[in-house]
């Protein structure tokens, strides 16, 4: 989803922020890659966790199972693949947490406890734009200095969509003012889509750099 290659990672300091219960810190550590999970649900114990974790799975499946056509059933075969993968992903993650807790941080957008430049690059996947029907227009505005903030380099923030595959209704001026913060930004395609009209990425880069 964010048209990257183990190349384009191994060796770089990575955040993935908010991170939830995802199998990315875990596998990405394995192939070299300096990576840090960054999310408020680290507040709770890994037992908490993962209880937590297997209840919204289950609330998502139905939901997705309730809403199928919203999605294209190449990557996933089907609701039950998609149950499978995230319990795989659920696994790897607690998995890791229990082994190496201190690559799980606890925190609370748009607030990061992290030394400006902290990153090569971070990634955010799932979480803005896709509840704009809750976050307001200042509380993108804010994550997003946060996480330039904390990046070296660059961030890739995907999808570009609510959760109903419409783009975000204030992206133009997003990347305006992006713009005037001294940033490059741009929407990128990826090759990526399992929500439908979910196949494109936020880039914002620090100007004369790039990963």
């Amino acid at each position: 989803m964010f048209d990257l290659t183990e190349d384009d990672l191994r060796g770089r300091a990575v955040l993935d922020c908010p991170a939830g219960a995802c199998s990315f810190t875990a596998v990405a550590r394995a192939h070299g890659v300096n990576a840090i999970a960054a999310d408020i649900a680290y507040d709770h114990s890994v037992d908490e966790l993962e209880r937590k974790g297997r209840e919204d799975i289950e609330h998502t499946m139905e939901a997705v199972q309730r809403a199928a056509e919203r999605y294209r059933w190449e990557i996933f075969r089907d609701v039950d693949h998609l149950r499978q993968a995230r319990m795989e992903a659920l696994a790897a993650c607690v998995a890791d947490m229990r082994q190496h807790p201190s690559r799980y941080v606890p925190v609370v957008l748009p607030d990061l406890p992290f030394s400006d430049a902290r990153f090569d690059m971070t990634l955010s996947a799932h979480f803005l734009f896709m509840y704009s029907d809750r976050l307001d227009e200042a509380f993108h505005r804010a994550t997003l200095a946060e996480l330039m903030r904390v990046t070296r380099h660059q961030v890739r923030i995907f999808p570009t969509v609510d959760l109903h595959g419409r783009r975000y209704e204030h992206m133009d001026a997003l990347l305006a003012w992006a713009r005037t913060q001294g940033w490059e930004a741009r929407e990128v395609r990826v090759p990526y889509e399992f929500q439908r009209n979910a196949h494109t990425m936020l880039v914002l880069n620090k100007v004369g750099l790039s990963c």
